[in-house]
């Protein structure tokens, strides 16, 4: 804590990040989690809209914009929270080994073992959210027997390697850009950057993945959509991504990308501004 124009504010020390304490990511990331999806769920739900085989209208238009949000309110909390402590504590692990330069490696590599942790609990949750949102099964509850009947427990994981495959790309992009952002300040400015400019380049760096990896992202929600055994749902990456520009282009590859970067930009602020808030309170109390 440091005081500046007679106001106290809360700044991030580098020497505090690097130690973040597992209990600490733990409730910082489940907090910011939870913010960010029940904040701007209406805009997931549009996003989702645009991007199904049937279309924005057929799936539902703006009706029932917030389908599906008690399966992320449940499910928001527990997926950042692993991302975090798996982040954080591979983060850890490679502070030091690498130079200034480097850093950007072990950015990488924690937010790919994040992602691939945080997955297991985020892919269900996309499962049932994006049916309930899409498909009009009327709720979350109904959406999780549907899989639960047809297809068993594997079905709640339809979609898993593709979902992976979108969010290693994003994170490593996001996060060491982030992270580069949040030094850069930083070191400009002679001192801790403070938890509302990190949600400034959490901003920037959301908005910034998300536009790049959206064609990852159609082919996601594309598999969780597909009925079960159609050629989609069994498809590789490169055949659904094959499949939707012969269907509808270039266009369709970036179906949703306005209201993807709109709410992952707002999301990027929210999340990392509320992560960074919060990690700050608790490792002062903890």
């Amino acid at each position: 804590m440091r005081r500046r124009n007679s106001q106290m504010e809360e700044v991030v020390n580098p020497d505090l990040i690097a130690g973040t304490r597992f209990q600490v990511a733990l409730l910082a990331g489940g907090a910011a989690g939870t913010s960010v999806d029940v904040i701007l769920f209406p805009l997931d739900t549009i996003k989702t809209r645009l991007q199904s085989e049937a279309g924005f209208f057929k799936s539902g238009g703006v009706r029932g914009i917030y389908s599906g949000l008690l399966s992320a309110a449940l499910g928001s909390a527990p997926g950042a929270a692993l991302f975090f402590t798996a982040y954080e504590s591979t983060k850890k692990l490679f502070s030091g080994h690498f130079s200034k330069q480097f850093e950007s490696v072990g950015h990488m590599t924690a937010a790919s073992v994040g992602e691939v942790t945080a997955c297991l609990v985020r892919v269900p949750v996309e499962v049932v959210k994006q049916r309930t949102q899409a498909l009009n099964t009327g709720s979350s509850l109904a959406s999780f027997r549907l899989t639960l009947q047809s297809e068993g427990l594997r079905g709640f994981y339809r979609g898993y390697t593709s979902t992976v495959m979108r969010e290693i790309p994003f994170s490593i992009i996001q996060f060491p850009l982030w992270e580069f952002m949040k030094s850069t300040w930083s070191e400009k400015s002679g001192q801790p950057i403070t938890a509302w400019q990190s949600s400034v380049c959490g901003a920037i760096a959301g908005g910034t993945s998300a536009a790049i990896t959206t064609p990852l992202d159609v082919v996601k929600t594309r598999i969780i959509l597909a009925k079960k055994g159609s050629s989609i749902a069994s498809g590789s990456i490169l055949y659904v991504l094959k499949h939707v520009a012969q269907e509808k282009g270039i266009r369709g590859l970036f179906s949703g990308m306005v209201p993807r970067v709109i709410w992952i930009s707002i999301g990027g602020s929210v999340f990392l501004g509320v992560y960074e808030k919060v990690k700050i309170t608790l490792s002062e109390v903890i």
